[in-house]
């Protein structure tokens, strides 16, 4: 069968019943967040006319079109698919607790999987990933535990010290590197959907870091 044809705006075309029913949640979840349909098509860069045909099941969206609207209705891309998400643990115990490996850097688990938000403790060893550039939807909060963080957004670089923090959109491209031999601790938190570790480098930099 040949995949639906795109709309204008990035949405698919007429409904596949292979693909999960957003209609549901979609009004449901623009009505909580008390945003008209005219205000949340003009947002998400749709008419109000198809829109309307989203909530009401005659167009699938689209991916990206689903990342928009979740980011506009203050929710996860799960909830607008209608998941529901087995109850979780609220703390998260350090008794225990092994770190996972990635690219040299080592991450520990701080909140629960699966949510909008991924919480991390991270430590970045000296000369670790400190040529990859990272660009990716979603937005980033770290804060310095230990050590002296590197930090390039953009064309600015920051030098950050225990107890600053940084919060910005990751679709700025940012590097992230260990100022010091000793390396830095960071508390971490993104709003990634569920995307690996190694899916978050786009490559080396060819300028130098600072």
């Amino acid at each position: 069968m040949s995949p639906p044809e795109a709309e204008p705006d990035g949405s698919a075309g007429p409904v596949d019943d292979d693909l999960p029913a957003v209609a549901p949640q979609l009004r449901a979840l623009r009505r909580r967040a008390s945003l008209t349909l005219e205000t949340a098509a003009g947002a998400a860069g749709l008419s109000p006319a198809h829109l309307s045909r989203l909530e009401t099941g005659q167009r699938q969206p689209s991916l990206p079109m689903l990342l928009a609207l979740a980011r506009i209705y203050g929710t996860t891309v799960s909830e607008l698919l209608g998941e529901r998400v087995a109850d979780r643990d609220a703390v998260v115990r350090s008794a225990g607790a092994e770190p996972t490996s990635a690219g040299g850097w080592s991450y520990w688990q701080a909140g629960a999987p699966g949510r909008g938000m991924q919480a991390l403790r991270v430590h970045v060893p000296h000369g670790s990933q400190g040529d990859m550039v990272r660009v990716h939807p979603g937005e980033e909060w770290l804060y310095v535990l230990r050590g002296h963080l590197v930090l390039r957004l953009g064309d600015t670089t920051h030098r950050l010290a225990p107890g600053d923090s940084a919060h910005f959109d990751s679709l700025t491209p940012h590097r992230l590197a260990a100022a010091a031999q000793d390396g830095v601790d960071l508390l971490f938190v993104h709003t990634l959907l569920q995307s690996p570790t190694a899916a978050l480098c786009l490559g080396p930099h060819t300028g130098e870091m600072p």
